[in-house]
């Protein structure tokens, strides 16, 4: 079993910054490929950012790409999420998820993720 914990949430205005953490506990963290997905009201879980189990490669959706950033510690068991120049339309609830093994789904389905922290909302202002 995988426990995943998101913190970092909150309110900020159009053009700030906001960094969200994730800790990842229950087995071998340095293996895992770790994600965050977001989900806006009345919308469906959208695919923001990827990380595989060696940091070595990332992957991001193209309305985040350039302004958010994914990485990893694996020696504290936490994957990071920098979002820069924010935007309404960022206002979501972020989840953060781990795939623990091999999938037909690619990295950046939602399919591909077995366990998912409980969400922090993110609001942006305009």
């Amino acid at each position: 079993q995988v426990q995943l914990v998101e913190s970092g949430g909150g309110l900020v205005q159009a053009g700030d910054s906001l960094r969200l953490s994730c800790a990842a506990s229950g087995r071998t963290f340095s293996r895992f490929a770790m994600a965050w997905f977001r989900q806006a009201p009345g919308k469906e879980r959208e695919f923001v950012a990827a990380i595989v189990w060696s940091g070595g490669n990332t992957y991001y959706a193209d309305s985040v790409k350039g302004r958010f950033t994914i990485s990893r510690n694996n020696a504290k068991n936490t994957v990071d999420l920098q979002m820069n120049s924010l935007k309404p339309e960022d206002t979501a609830v972020y989840y953060c998820a781990a795939a623990t093994s091999g999938s037909k789904y690619t990295i950046v389905s939602l399919q591909r993720y077995e366990y998912w922290g409980q969400g922090t909302q993110v609001t942006v202002s305009s």
